[in-house]
This record gives C-alpha cells, sequence and structure tokens, in this order.
C-alpha cells in the first residue's frame, strides 16, 4: 500500500490551505513535504482568486523539523566551513528559498499550530505574517541539544521578531516556551482553546481574506521596511504607499460614499 500524501493541499473560499500529513512521523518535513509546499506556495502566489494561504497540521506535533533521516539538515562528517555553510544555503528541501519566497510574496500567510512546533518548521512560521496557536502548542529550537544553531534563517528571523532578549532564551538557553510565554515575547499572534481551534482559525483567515488584497500587499511591504528604517524615512515610506492606494478605484469610491453618509446624518 502506498503511503499517502506528506501535504495535502485544497481550496476553501479564496483560502489555499497546506496540511502537513504525516502524524506518525510526527510531520517531520520530508523532501516530498517541502517539495508540494513549494509548488502550493507558487500556485497561491500566482492565481490572483486565492487570499490567504494556511499552513497547519495533524496529530500531537505541528511538525518536529525536518526528516533528517533524509538529509532534511547538513549533517555528516565536517569537510570545510565554507562548504556546511553552502550545503545549509542549497538544502535539497529548499527550505530557505521557500521560505524567502512566502515573505516576498505580497499576500498573507497564516500558520496555525495545534501542538507542539520546533526546529525548522518554526523556521518556516517566521516567515509566515500571522502565527495562530492552540492553548496546548509549545515552541523549541532543538539544534541547541546537538550545539549548533537553526540554520535556515532561525537566528535572524527569531531576533529580528522577537528581540535579542528573547531569542537568548530560545536558541542559547535551549528552553521551550509554552502558548502563553509565545504570546508574551510577541512569537505568536492569538491563542485560541484547543476545543474550537479549527474553527476559530477558519473564522481569522476568512476575515483576512475579506481585506483588500492592494492594502494587505502594500502593507506587507510598508511594514518590514518601516522596520530598517529610522523614524523620519518610515514615515515616508508611509506616505507614498498611501498615496498609491488613495488612487485606487475602490477607495475613492467607499470614501465617496462614507462621505455621503455622514452628510445625510447631519442633515
Amino acid at each position: 500500500m502506498s503511503e499517502a500524501p506528506h501535504l495535502l493541499v485544497s481550496e476553501d473560499d479564496g483560502i489555499l490551505i497546506a496540511t502537513f500529513n504525516r502524524p506518525e512521523k510526527l510531520n517531520a518535513m520530508s523532501i516530498e513535504l517541502m517539495r508540494t509546499l513549494e509548488s502550493a506556495v507558487e500556485r497561491f502566489r500566482d492565481t490572483p482568486e486565492l487570499k490567504v494561504m494556511l499552513i497547519r497540521s495533524t496529530g500531537r506535533y505541528f511538525s518536529s523539523g525536518a526528516d533528517l533521516k533524509e538529509g532534511g539538515e547538513a549533517t555528516g562528517a565536517p569537510t570545510t566551513g565554507s562548504e556546511i555553510r553552502e550545503a545549509h544555503r542549497r538544502l535539497p528541501t529548499r527550505m530557505r528559498q521557500v521560505w524567502d519566497e512566502m515573505e516576498a510574496i505580497e499576500k498573507p500567510f497564516v500558520v496555525a499550530h495545534q501542538a507542539r512546533c520546533v526546529g525548522g518548521s518554526l523556521e518556516m512560521s517566521l516567515s509566515c505574517d500571522f502565527r495562530l496557536a492552540a492553548a496546548s502548542a509549545s515552541y523549541a529550537f532543538p539544534e541547541a541539544k546537538f550545539g549548533v544553531l537553526p540554520a535556515t534563517n532561525g537566528v535572524s528571523r527569531l531576533t529580528r521578531l522577537v528581540g535579542p532578549h528573547w531569542a537568548r532564551l530560545l536558541i542559547m538557553a535551549n528552553m521551550p516556551v509554552d502558548a502563553q510565554e509565545a504570546r508574551i515575547m510577541g512569537l505568536v499572534h492569538k491563542i485560541y482553546p484547543d476545543e474550537t481551534f479549527e474553527q476559530d482559525v477558519m473564522a481569522f483567515c476568512r476575515h483576512l481574506a475579506q481585506q483588500n488584497g492592494e492594502m494587505v500587499g502594500t502593507a506587507k511591504l510598508a511594514i518590514e521596511l518601516c522596520a530598517d528604517l529610522p523614524a523620519a524615512q518610515a514615515a515616508s515610506v508611509e506616505r507614498m504607499a498611501n498615496s498609491a492606494l488613495m488612487l485606487q478605484p475602490s477607495y475613492l469610491k467607499m470614501m465617496s460614499a462614507h462621505l455621503a453618509t455622514i452628510g445625510s446624518k447631519k442633515g
């Protein structure tokens, strides 16, 4: 009997849903899973009707990270530092390239952690725009147990997201955190009860899918730029981005209708 697909992909009213489907393997991120995920990311990017991409999972782990049995990480006897660095950059799973593409696409990615999220799957999650947690979810970077660092942008993205204070806890101290701690440090946006998690996640995604696509894409770019710029330059980015949005016919139509409503109320 053939093995079930490692990743299931479906659509639901403008939402592309990618579901990790290896619960018996703790949803380890195999080459097959990553290839299907990369294909799904490209489909999301290239299909205007798709507004939100949701990445979720089933089982007692969201994911245990890269499938080490398939060479999902740079393993084996060290040769030179340069060769190891190049191996990380060009993993057979193409993790780094997929994470970068997710960050670059001007549409929102949502990841929903129903359980423990560690290693490469946490690195993937750092590339998503929104991270939603079930109350029983938890997070860790187990690489420290082997005396190394998360090498698929884990250190850089985590530090940028939560700051060096919390990055030290997860990476240097090799301490796992639960959902509540993750919310405090800014790692996750929302925590939902385990019992209603799937429904709450879909409600969030449906709300997100209803937002103006031009606004969402522009905001994604503007927020990333503003995070790296001094206040004055960041304010210029904000004004420049808004000037383009305010020329959109949809904005002009909605604002005209809104002003007309205000005028009728005053009358």
